[in-house]
């Protein structure tokens, strides 16, 4: 029998793990947007897109796990600043 996936066809494992990356990227850049000076959200907005960026071929798992776990403490660690800014 003849698979009629593309030969690049993402698993099963990798596709979940790529949503989780995006879901957090986009969660980064929502948190992004609550930063009330322009300056400090242009250049979060820049240093985040390239980090993605930089980092999107890469394939060995342990790194993609450990650099999921990195963006996850930034994230926290910016939503934290901002609910301080704010309090």
């Amino acid at each position: 029998m003849i698979s009629r996936l593309p030969p690049a066809a993402l698993t099963l494992k990798q596709f979940l793990q790529r949503q989780k990356i995006l879901g957090i990227y986009r969660n980064m850049l929502r948190t992004i947007r609550q930063v009330p000076d322009e300056a400090d959200r242009k250049y979060l907005r820049d240093w985040a897109r390239e980090e993605f960026k930089r980092n999107k071929n890469a394939t060995n798992q342990d790194a993609i796990r450990m650099m999921v776990t990195q963006a996850n403490n930034h994230l926290e660690e910016l939503q934290k600043s901002l609910a301080l800014a704010k309090s």
